[in-house]
């Protein structure tokens, strides 16, 4: 008999967008291991992204339950875009707040604790006890963010006693945009005493980098885990490479986000290389920040831009492998060290080489050195930059630029999830 696992997840089909990949892929695989995924979700979620794609992965074997949810972004009548735009991530510069921008955001730290979606923990609660017991589940799994539904976890296993493994996809409160809400010494203290508790009660904690385990092993002496996202086989089209020499960046592309180093590098490529400048052409697939933008143009890369936009994560997939290069850039920030973009590991299978942008040791840095996939630089390595840059360039003149990787397939969907099925049955 198949042991049963509740899964509560916020992000689910249609949703769009890294969060819903990650346990969308874990229950397309468990069953595999003998265990039976329930997943809880959200019936009217107010996503800020759409994919309608993914909703054929989701195997009509897989018990998916549902319950409403209020949200307080769906309600206010405030400027629709300003507040879809924050809920996607992209957070202006301070600099560049308008009044309304800086009262939602302090409104989000302080009157919605831990996040928005806290007024969906208590229905959550009702619902899934009486499920719960009906039904026998001993295990359950919350993943954050929004780590609001830790509190679910929280309140099922003290009143339940059932077993809980709580799963952190980014950390709680040294994530970059934590510190952008504003917080008040009180709200800041509250977070922490959230935090610290979830980490203190749940029986296992999953997280994504070593650096957040590190982090967390100061806070709990509860076992934590590792287990990365990663990449799933995905069967697309022939690809035909692109004749441009692109590097394309596939993603939401945040205003701190901003490689000002790679620009000046292009800028300067393009001035001193007539064929480079004609050759050469820069993608960005996904929500980019307007000051992102505005320095793309400062730097007079303009004319080689192609915004192409949000896509669905097909067509993304399509865009990795037919570039030339592949662009990530992370915050320079000691907060970020632990961020592991989940697109990392498709950009690792698409043979396409990576160029890597953001601080100094970080897990990412790690991963790409130990894979052969890419370079990784950090926001004043100008002169390497520039070089790799270059020689990229004269390979891909030659018609043999790709990847050699090595080691990847640790990091497949179904070898992660076999990890977790470990841990999920202990006994």
């Amino acid at each position: 008999m198949n042991k049963k696992v509740l899964i509560i997840t916020y992000y689910w089909p249609p949703a769009g967008g890294p969060g819903v990949q990650r346990w969308l892929k874990f229950v397309k695989y468990l069953p595999e291991f003998n265990i039976e995924p329930i997943v809880y979700c959200p019936s009217n979620p107010n996503y800020p992204i759409i994919d309608s794609s993914l909703i054929d992965e989701v195997s009509d074997q897989v018990t998916v339950l549902k319950q409403p949810i209020s949200e307080p972004y769906k309600y206010a009548g405030l400027v629709s875009k300003k507040s879809k735009t924050i809920s996607k991530g992209i957070i202006p510069e301070e600099k560049k707040q308008g009044v309304l921008e800086k009262l939602m955001l302090f409104i989000r730290g302080n009157f919605f604790i831990p996040d928005a979606r806290k007024g969906w923990v208590k229905p959550s609660v009702n619902y899934l006890s009486t499920y719960i017991s009906d039904y026998n589940i001993d295990t359950i799994i919350t993943t954050g963010p929004p780590h609001s539904l830790h509190l679910i976890g929280l309140q099922l296993t003290e009143a339940l006693g059932v077993r809980w493994v709580a799963d952190f996809r980014d950390p709680w409160t040294s994530i970059g945009y934590h510190k952008k809400l504003k917080l008040t010494n009180s709200s800041q203290k509250k977070h922490k005493n959230l935090e610290r508790k979830v980490l203190n009660t749940a029986d296992k904690i999953i997280v994504t980098s070593q650096v957040t385990k590190k982090e967390f092993q100061q806070l709990t002496k509860q076992p934590i885990t590792v287990i990365t996202n990663g990449y799933d086989v995905v069967k697309t089209p022939a690809i035909v490479k692109d004749s441009k020499f692109t590097l394309s960046h596939i993603g939401s592309f945040l205003s701190e986000r901003n490689p000002e180093i790679l620009w000046k590098v292009l800028e300067d490529l393009r001035r001193e290389d007539p064929s480079f400048k004609s050759d050469f052409e820069l993608k960005l697939v996904g929500a980019v920040s307007d000051s992102v933008l505005d320095s793309i143009r400062n730097h007079n890369l303009s004319d080689c831009l192609d915004n192409v936009g949000y896509v669905s994560h097909l067509e993304a997939i399509k865009f990795q492998r037919e570039t030339q290069l592949l662009l990530l850039v992370e915050i320079d920030s000691e907060d970020t060290k632990a961020i592991i973009p989940g697109k990392l590991f498709e950009y690792m299978v698409s043979e396409c080489p990576i160029v890597a942008i953001g601080p100094t040791d970080s897990d990412v840095e790690v991963i790409l050195k130990e894979t052969n996939t890419g370079h990784y630089f950090n926001y004043d390595a100008y002169d390497a930059l520039k070089a790799t840059l270059k020689a990229y360039y004269e390979v891909y003149k030659k018609g043999s630029l790709k990847s050699n990787a090595i080691g990847l397939q640790k990091y497949s969907r179904r070898h992660l999830t076999q990890s977790l099925a470990h841990l999920i049955a202990w006994e």
